[in-house]
């Protein structure tokens, strides 16, 4: 230990006998402060102007929560629409011809059945993308689907019936040969 140590550990009870009073302290240092530069502290909240300023903020932003949420369900009643137009002309064209397979006397109950059976299973098809579409955001792809889907009965009960009309010319044809 170096001499400065050791005096200090020997006087240590000196050290001990002046402690701050900080309220005296503190006392003193305001007395010092200049009355007159006491700041009048302005709350905001209580100032018209800024009541005014935060209703105009609250208004807007209520109102164009509004708007974009008219504008989605406006853009969901679209989908719906092309959805219904969509609907009623591939039903009617699909109703009119598995009328005309229906009503085919060419064709056997078995072979009707087992086309039948596969209209079915689109029909299913169909309602999965209907439920998916009233699910989902992304509408355009699902309205294709549909739409692939109703070509694809189509195109299966035409090509049917254009094999029913072919077997009807060959066996007519037929019935002419010498």
């Amino acid at each position: 230990m170096d001499d400065f140590e050791k005096h200090i550990s020997k006087n240590r009870h000196l050290f001990d006998e002046h402690t701050v009073d900080k309220n005296k302290l503190w006392e003193h240092i305001e007395s010092e402060l200049n009355p007159v530069s006491k700041v009048k502290t302005v709350k905001l909240w209580q100032s018209p102007m800024i009541k005014i300023a935060a209703t105009i903020i609250i208004l807007i932003g209520v109102f164009s929560l509004a708007s974009i949420f008219t504008a989605s369900n406006q853009s969901s009643n679209v989908a719906n629409q092309e959805l219904m137009d969509i609907d009623s002309y591939y039903k009617g064209l699909v109703s009119f011809q598995v009328q005309l397979v229906n009503n085919n006397d060419k064709l056997l109950a078995s072979d009707k059945e087992e086309f039948l059976s596969f209209m079915d299973e689109l029909d299913k098809e169909y309602e999965l993308l209907k439920k998916e579409m009233e699910n989902n955001f992304n509408n355009e792809y699902i309205l294709e689907a549909i739409v692939n889907n109703y070509k694809k009965r189509i195109e299966l009960i035409e090509n049917l019936l254009e094999q029913i009309n072919d077997s009807k010319k060959t066996d007519d044809n037929e019935g002419y040969i010498l």
